[in-house]
Parts: structure tokens; sequence; C-alpha cells
């Protein structure tokens, strides 16, 4: 990769699009338009079809079900979301405060939109009748992010920057960091979304905890 990726747009840019895959994105764009103004529950294939500008029979030919569009959605969109955030430029490597600094900012800002923000609640909202959405929420949001993060956080305990840890795990951890306080504030309708001064207050306050856990030095004084 020669450049960090700055939004969704340019993420999907960068993704080749497979034979009969732009129908495939075209149905999820609708689909997630209809979703964002009318839930889960008040979305309607018909109506996902339309805003798609599909025929209902070419829309079941792709998704059978609402709850299968819905699922194909999720994974679709938290991949896109994290290449985008999850591959950090080579020439950054060495400056591993500042990469921490940028993924949070990245995560923070992408988790903190309107449109995000409702997504995890409509997901939220449904898993406990259809726990499959659920799963295929964590298998390519959080898990994916952290299985992404903790390779890089590998490399950099290789290369003597970061006390040995299980990078996954660390990785998760950096990300439940980022997104103490303000995020959760934000997801419950306690604080106005897209706050970048909460984000900033966030991100570093993670970046500095992270650091003081996992740098060699801190490593070295808990053994003593």
């Amino acid at each position: 990769m020669t450049d960090w990726i700055e939004s969704a747009d340019e993420a999907r840019e960068a993704q080749p699009t497979p034979a009969g895959g732009a129908k495939m994105l075209q149905i999820l764009d609708g689909a997630r338009l209809v979703f964002l103004a009318d839930g889960f529950d008040g979305a309607s294939m018909n109506d996902i079809a339309r805003a798609a500008g599909v025929s209902k029979g070419t829309l079941y030919v792709y998704f059978p079900s609402k709850v299968g569009l819905f699922e194909a959605l999720i994974r679709h969109d938290r991949n896109l979301q994290a290449e985008q955030l999850f591959l950090p430029r080579p020439r950054d490597d060495e400056d591993l405060q500042a990469v921490l600094q940028r993924i949070g900012l990245g995560l923070m800002r992408e988790m903190c939109k309107p449109d995000h923000l409702a997504h995890v609640r409509m997901v939220i909202g449904a898993v406990a009748k259809y726990p499959q959405i659920g799963q295929a929420f964590f298998e390519a949001g959080p898990k994916s992010g952290a299985r992404r993060l903790g390779e890089y956080l590998a490399r950099q305990v290789s290369a003597g920057r970061l006390a040995p840890m299980d990078a996954e795990l660390a990785g998760d951890q950096f990300i439940q960091l980022c997104q103490a306080g303000y995020y959760k504030q934000a997801l419950f309708c306690v604080s106005e979304p897209d706050d970048d001064e909460q984000v900033l207050r966030a991100v570093d306050a993670a970046v500095k905890t992270f650091l003081c856990a996992y740098r060699p030095e801190a490593s070295q004084i808990k053994k003593k």
C-alpha cells in the first residue's frame, strides 16, 4: 500500500469488483439507505428493490431474505472499514505512537458518525431474534479489527518496540480503550455524534494508556 486511505469512498474505489459484483453493490447501496431510514424491522424488500433500482425478482436472486441481505451489508461495510483503518503505511512503523493515534482517530471518527451509530443500534436491536446478524457484525467488525491491528502490533513486538503480548488481544484492548467514554455516550444518545474534540480526547487517553502498559520498559518495571 502506498498511502493511508482517508475515506470509505476511497476504500471502496481501492477494492476490485468481481464479476457480478456491481449489481450486488447496487443492491447493498439501496439496502443501506432503506435500513438507515426505516430500521431493520421497518425495512421491506419492496422498498429495498425500489431504492436499489432493481426488480424484486432480481433482488431475491442475490438475497433470498431480508436477514441475509442485512447480514451481507454488515459484512461488506465492516470489511471496508477494516481495510480503511487497519493498514498503516510501512514508513510509519517506527513511529508507534503516531500510527496508533492515526488508527484510533480514524476508527473513532468513523464509529461516531450518525449513520454508523444508527447501524450499530439496529444490530443490537436485531441480535436477540437473529443471532447470525450479531455474529456477522462481530466477525467482520470487532474481531477483524483486533486481528488486523494485532498483526501490526506483533511486528512491533518483533522489532523490540513493544513488550511480548497476545497481539490480537492487545489490539482489541486498544480498540476498547478508544471507545471508552465518548463513544458509548454517543451510541446511547447521551452526547451528540461527530464531536471531534471528544474523539481527540478519547484517543489521546487510549494511546497513552496502551503505551504505558505495553512499552518494553513498562514490562520490565512490572517484573521487578
